[in-house]
């Protein structure tokens, strides 16, 4: 889930105004141990539109308690925190895809890579 955050299609795709937030559909997730720096979750939690973090990590069952909200005074809260460093840095989706909101479009996920490449036609 490292970069689903930040993946938009708009503007590029003929039919698509916004193009976010994609959703998110994992047939393969892998979840692998990363050091825990309270610090850096705690930078990056401005940086995230929380309520797609919330759907992606719902959608492919890796919510972990994860509060719908963003709680306030998170920075102090070091279980809040471990739970976002999970999702933000633990999760990858090996294989699966990404769907545009508007066109339903599907983005192949491959060996962890998201294929966004469009084809002629609809540029």
């Amino acid at each position: 889930m490292k970069i689903h955050n930040i993946l938009f299609i708009g503007m590029c795709m003929k039919g698509v105004s916004v193009g976010y937030p994609l959703g998110l559909n994992a047939s393969d997730v892998r979840v692998s141990e990363v050091d825990f720096n309270p610090e850096f979750v705690a930078k990056m939690i401005p940086k995230l539109d929380w309520s797609v973090l919330y759907n992606a990590a719902e959608s492919i069952g890796q919510l972990e308690d994860l509060p719908k909200e963003l709680i306030s005074n998170y920075e102090n809260n070091p279980e809040f925190l471990k739970k976002v460093h999970h999702v933000l840095l633990e999760v990858d989706i090996i294989n699966g895809e990404l769907i545009c909101p508007e066109t339903g479009r599907k983005f192949p996920i491959n060996n962890g890579i998201p294929n966004m490449l469009l084809n002629e036609d609809e540029v």
